[in-house]
């Protein structure tokens, strides 16, 4: 039975949309003044260098506006995911058809004033990017870096079960890694709980200059693949408007009903018993540059990578070719769009969505659907007694994992953790008393380890971009959680974080943007603990790559230990717009910090320990470190120097909020001089026991009168040794450190106790090539009262 939505005059005046969504398309490329051509292109019309890219264009254009269609037919809760990178003219012509665009930027209003400042905005000094960016009304994807967009759309719908994400994929994007695994989400996407991803791969058939791959090949071959992933494609194809319009009507209404019919089958049932589904894909194949010009000085434009940007050359200082732009502009008759004012006509934007089911204006993209603050329960309760600091032996992470567990517990429905293949190694095992890995696919239980359909827990991929990716969609849409991965295979996902970085503070200078909860970052299996994967699992530059950043946006945080490690948790979970890296132990490491000391720690930021301290306000020689194995050696280096050296006055730091140490200049949070002073002196030697590379430490300082510095960090130097000859080969073993502390305060008076030290080395060289294992002086080091 035909409907309202079924009928040719639905068609015409979706075609109508369509038209005015391309002219506004094409307009924001070149024009700056004369949006609605009511007289000839003059200069003063023209953008100097016209910038974007129209060959994507038409084809999303058309997209959206049937994706309008069933959102009106079937009242669905849908937003839009822009795959394709630099087409912002999709989603900001959209919303200015629609309205919403207007809504939340009053200035540009819809006439023929409100046009002709959004044409000029478009790509233009102090306007809107040309890519969906947080300024893109319904976008919650940063069209910055491809590969992407089906991650955050994943991310997106969980624990959301009304909400579709139409997310397109352009066939450029489909060709990076990231993409062509995010096939794989279809395995963690449950049909009771979470809402659903309408992937839309679209094949225009080119990139810059190449033909795409997937482009090339046939609807056959296609089939097998996505048939074999675990999707049911269903194709588009055409360039005729009177004949691709129904055909996309009546896919996307299958694809649709399929969409319900599998939420509906599964809803009748148990989330716990729900299996992995056929998901439906389309594939649309439409021309590249579709409806712009054809040729070119006789090459071909429309269909190949020449429509890719800007296809022909206009611009203000080219005026020769401007009817060729005239032609093209009024091909799409936007006298029959928009009336006399400008404004696009009524029984056009009829066809619009209203409300909130604009895609534009949907909450899921501005800070999430009913976003609920997360409930942070009392980690103390887990809180290590530690008695004679060091005595207590305790793996920081499983430590940790008891308060993500209770965290699981009170939050049941916006809480998540995220890795890629890591949470069992990286010591999380206790959230597996509460919970499981949430996995669709078919189980084996002789061999899978807590695999359920409602697991709170995705790491059953082994993909650092898709397990990021997913975080970055769930907090993007108003979610909490964390992600964690091995610490050199952060630098997997840099980029990633990047990204994420650029949209929070772009997004924090708009004040239509609500907030959303931090991304934070865990680091485990670091690179001083690394014993059998050897040296290409060292590299701590993560650290480095997120300090460059904005700093009211990054926080790096080095605990020490478990009461640290989880009192930092409990404060990077509640804050918002931030992206916490914590650097942390999974191994057995001895425990050193009350509750209250680690509460301190991550308040300040660093402390003063009195216990390791013998300087009674006056010290000879300053010795800090940030992090875990640095702690420790630090402290060791501290007993011997004491042993050897009992009237020398030490003061001992440990730094937990590295970034704290910045000058107010640099970093608003940070020490001023007399606080920094107070901690590190004017004058006297510092030792500083770093995690990371020494640049970072160096650039901290920088400034600060005290340059009597001596760092101790990671030298890029490695190998498949014990743990603790790891931090030989970078002089971050306590001989070295205490050796450099005597010689900059004795000088030459040290020397007998310099050369003992080497000797240690020495001798630990060779013992642990002979034997395997580390000497005795250090497995079985303790921590004792200074004398």
């Amino acid at each position: 039975m035909e409907t309202t939505f079924d009928t040719q005059e639905y068609f015409d005046k979706m075609n109508a949309w369509w038209r005015a969504a391309n002219y506004l398309s094409v307009g924001q490329i070149y024009l700056k003044d004369n949006p609605l051509l009511r007289r000839p292109i003059e200069e003063k019309d023209l953008k100097v260098n016209p910038i974007g890219h129209w060959g994507t264009i038409a084809g999303q254009n058309f997209i959206y506006t049937h994706l309008n269609r069933v959102i009106n037919k079937y009242d669905l809760n849908m937003f839009y995911i822009e795959g394709p990178g630099h087409g912002g003219q999709v989603m900001v012509s959209n919303a200015y058809l629609d309205g919403s665009y207007t809504e939340i930027y009053p200035e540009v209003t819809q006439d023929e004033a409100g046009m002709q400042h959004l044409f000029k905005i478009f790509s233009f000094p102090g306007g809107i990017a040309s890519h969906a960016a947080p300024e893109t009304p319904g976008s919650i994807h940063e069209g910055g870096e491809l590969g992407y967009s089906i991650t955050h759309g994943t991310g997106a719908v969980l624990d959301n079960p009304d909400v579709i994400a139409a997310v397109v994929v352009g066939d450029g994007e489909a060709e990076t890694g990231p993409l062509a695994g995010s096939w794989f989400s279809n395995t963690f996407i449950n049909p009771v709980n979470d809402g659903a991803v309408l992937p839309i791969l679209h094949l225009n058939g080119a990139k810059i200059s190449n033909p795409t791959i997937l482009a090339r090949k046939s609807d056959e071959d296609l089939t097998k693949y996505f048939e074999g992933m675990g999707w049911t494609p269903y194709f588009v194809e055409g360039d005729d408007p009177a004949t691709v319009h129904p055909q996309m009507a009546k896919t996307l209404d299958r694809a649709v009903e399929q969409i319900k019919a599998i939420q509906t089958k599964a809803r009748q049932g148990k989330a716990d018993e729900a299996v992995m589904p056929r998901w439906p894909v389309l594939i649309v194949r439409t021309p590249k540059g579709w409806t712009g010009p054809k040729v070119w000085e006789g090459e071909p434009i429309e269909g190949g990578f020449r429509a890719h940007q800007v296809p022909i050359p206009v611009n203000a200082h080219q005026m020769e070719h401007v009817d060729a732009l005239t032609d093209w502009l009024k091909s799409y008759k936007p006298e029959e769009l928009f009336d006399e004012s400008g404004r696009i006509k009524a029984e056009i934007q009829e066809l619009a969505p209203k409300g909130q089911q604009r895609m534009a204006m949907n909450p899921i993209t501005n800070g999430g659907i009913d976003p609920q603050p997360l409930k942070i329960t009392d980690w103390r309760q887990h809180a290590i007694d530690i008695g004679v600091p060091g005595s207590t032996t305790a793996q920081d992470m499983m430590e940790f994992g008891k308060f993500a567990r209770d965290l699981i517990v009170e939050n049941p429905t916006n809480f998540r953790i995220f890795g890629p293949d890591e949470a069992k190694s990286n010591r999380l095992n206790h959230v597996f008393e509460v919970t499981n890995r949430q996995w669709l696919e078919p189980k084996q239980p002789n061999y899978d380890e807590w695999l359920s359909a409602t697991g709170r827990v995705i790491d059953s991929q082994l993909s650092e971009h898709q397990a990021e990716g997913f975080l970055e969609g769930y907090i993007l849409t108003g979610r909490h959680g964390f992600f964690a991965s091995y610490e050199s295979f952060l630098r997997v996902v840099d980029s990633m974080i990047t990204q994420h970085f650029k949209w929070t503070r772009k997004s924090k200078e708009l004040p239509w943007r609500h907030a959303y909860p931090s991304l934070n970052l865990i680091a485990s299996s670091t690179v001083f603990q690394q014993d059998h994967n050897g040296y290409t699992h060292q590299d701590p530059g993560i650290m480095t790559h997120i300090a460059e950043k904005k700093a009211e946006f990054v926080r790096v945080y080095l605990p020490a230990d478990a009461n640290s490690l989880m009192a930092v948790m409990a404060e990077t979970f509640q804050t918002e717009e931030q992206i916490n890296l914590i650097v942390s132990s999974k191994h057995p490491r001895p425990q050193f910090y009350t509750a209250e000391e680690a509460e301190i720690l991550v308040k300040d930021g660093l402390k003063i320990i009195d216990w390791a301290s013998t300087d009674q306000g006056e010290p000879d020689l300053v010795i800090a470190a940030a992090g875990t194995e640095p702690n420790l050696e630090a402290l060791a280096a501290v007993s011997l120097l004491n042993e050897a050296f009992p009237e020398l006055k030490i003061r001992f730091i440990n730094v937990v909020d590295l970034l704290k140490l910045r000058h107010p200049d640099v970093d608003p949070r940070g020490l001023t001089d007399e606080a920094f002073e107070a901690y590190f002196t004017k004058d006297k030697p510092i030792i500083f026991a770093f995690h990371g590379y020494e640049g970072l430490i160096r650039d901290i300082f920088f400034g600060r009168k005290n340059q009597r510095l001596h760092i101790h960090g990671y030298r890029e130097n490695g190998d498949i040794t014990t743990p603790f000859d790891m931090r030989i080969l970078s002089e971050l073993d306590r001989f070295h450190l205490a050796k450099d502390g005597a010689e900059w305060v004795y000088g030459e008076q040290a020397a007998d106790f310099a050369q003992r030290m080497t000797e240690t080395v020495t001798y630990h060289h060779d013992f642990i090539r002979e034997n395997g294992y580390d000497i005795a002086e250090v497995q079985d080091w303790q921590w004792k009262p200074l004398k």
